[in-house]
């Protein structure tokens, strides 16, 4: 009888026990003891399909993860949709991932006029919509938009940090903008125009493309007749690379900068022409696998024999995978702050709250800082310069708020 009592209290104490590891254990749709999926958008297809190794990079990266045993023994399901750069594509298959695959939240979702057009759904639906591909401004709006968090450089920022350095090395510049006519372009006409502030008279001319269009020749022989001797272009890669090879092969030797979101030497500058690129100057706040300063870096070595062995078909000197490499690293930091609470208010709680996070790749001396009133996750850079090999850092580290 009494080892009968015995056996009975035990078993109620390994039931209580279990009862409450199951209630530390906090979950929302998309969330399991033994998964966490997610979804994403990517232009595996379409006018900005060199972005497409991104999503390819991520898919292969979670695929690591996963075989590593996961993130507190959960694998990591990453559905991830073509949505070939088309705003009335992504809504669709951003509804598909939330209504019908029922994912725990968005990551990474590329581009700025495709992450417009699903903003409003998914802070309607309280989906997180966290480190989306794009710098835009609108992007950084924890108010009105608290389920939203930025993973680029913001675009406004970028631009004015050149029109500084501008200011400073050819105050009597002449400039010609090549914009694309969407959020993306304009957030950099913006921020270029803001950081020229009284001297925004100094630029003498602006041309816009759309990105239906075949090329922008046109629009780059119009700016070259404006008589201006420096060049901004704020382009997707395809019509970087049309840009690049259009100023050289008429002769046009201005300044040119271009923005990191069209910088891979690689998809952009290698299509265009290396000697075509020379004296390209962009923004930089990760390593450039080309550059051979960097060989013996523990970083860049993990991410080469990650590139070998797990995405052999992927070019490990394409920026892009270098991006999507380190943003694989960024979702990994979230998913370990969230523990067993899966929850879609404490993803987001975790992804506003980085602090001083180090993430392979970056430059020496960038961390990750986010709040909750601030959703930009990458908010310092460098300048570089292309020598017709790699991208060469110069200067100092330039921080957003300083």
């Amino acid at each position: 009888m009494f080892k009968q009592i015995v056996i009975r209290i035990i078993a109620g104490i390994a039931a209580i026990i279990a009862i409450g590891a199951h209630a530390q254990n906090k979950y929302d749709t998309g969330a399991t003891d033994t998964e966490i999926k997610i979804g994403q958008t990517m232009p595996y297809s379409g006018p900005a399909s060199a972005y497409g190794t991104i999503g390819k990079t991520e898919q292969i990266y979670l695929k690591m993860i996963n075989d590593q045993g996961g993130i507190n023994g959960r694998k990591i399901n990453l559905i991830s949709l073509d949505d070939a750069y088309s705003p009335p594509k992504t809504v669709e298959q951003v509804r598909k991932l939330v209504e019908q695959d029922e994912v725990l939240f968005l990551w990474q979702t590329l581009g700025t006029p495709t992450n417009s057009a699903i903003h409003k759904y998914v802070n309607q639906k309280k989906i997180p919509h966290i480190f989306v591909s794009t710098g835009a401004t609108k992007f950084n709006d924890p108010q009105n938009f608290p389920w939203t968090i930025s993973g680029n450089i913001a675009y406004q920022t970028e631009a004015q940090i050149y029109a500084r350095y501008l200011l400073k090395t050819k105050p009597v510049a002449k400039i010609a903008v090549l914009y694309q006519n969407d959020d993306l372009g304009k957030d950099l006409l913006k921020g270029l125009k803001d950081g020229l502030g009284a001297k925004a008279s100094m630029i003498v001319a602006e041309a816009s493309y759309e990105v239906a269009d075949p090329t922008v020749d046109s629009q780059i022989l119009s700016l070259k007749d404006s008589g201006a001797d420096t060049l901004f272009t704020f382009a997707t890669p395809k019509f970087n690379s049309q840009a690049i090879r259009k100023v050289y092969d008429i002769g046009w030797k201005p300044l040119h900068f271009t923005s990191y979101v069209a910088a891979s030497v690689s998809t952009v500058l290698a299509p265009a022409g290396l000697e075509k690129s020379v004296g390209l100057i962009a923004a930089q706040f990760y390593k450039d696998v080309n550059d051979p300063q960097w060989d013996n870096a523990p970083d860049v070595k993990a991410f080469r024999e990650f590139m070998k062995k797990y995405y052999p078909t992927g070019d490990p000197k394409d920026s892009a995978n270098v991006y999507g490499f380190m943003q694989g690293h960024l979702l990994v930091q979230v998913l370990k702050q969230c523990g067993n609470d899966l929850t879609r208010e404490n993803v987001m709680r975790q992804a506003a709250n980085l602090k001083n996070v180090e993430l392979p790749m970056l430059l020496p001396g960038i961390k990750i800082n986010t709040s909750p009133t601030d959703f930009f996750a990458f908010e310092q850079l460098q300048l570089g310069k292309f020598d017709g090999k790699e991208w060469k850092t110069f200067g100092e580290i330039i921080d957003a708020h300083n």
